[in-house]
């Protein structure tokens, strides 16, 4: 995944999340399309929160004064914070 990539999938789900809650606040949805749009809210902040989480990694990792610690990769960093 390369940075060209990851900016315009973050900013495309952040705009999606931004429609889905304008959406439910409005109060025309049905229960059951409240529903689906709070799911697809719900991955769509787990998608946002994973990207954010990888930059900070990537600028902690550029930042960095020990040059001896080896960086971790972003799928290992992922699978900690799901537990």
């Amino acid at each position: 995944m390369n940075d060209e990539n990851t900016a315009p999938d973050f900013e495309a789900s952040l705009k999606t999340l931004e429609g889905l809650v304008e959406q439910m606040e409005r109060g025309d949805l049905s229960l059951e399309q409240s529903l689906q749009c709070f799911e697809q809210g719900i991955r769509l902040t787990r998608e946002c929160q994973k990207a954010l989480g990888e930059a900070e990694q990537r600028v902690e990792i550029l930042l960095s004064k020990d040059t001896q610690t080896p960086p971790v990769p972003f799928d290992e960093a992922s699978d900690d914070s799901a537990e």
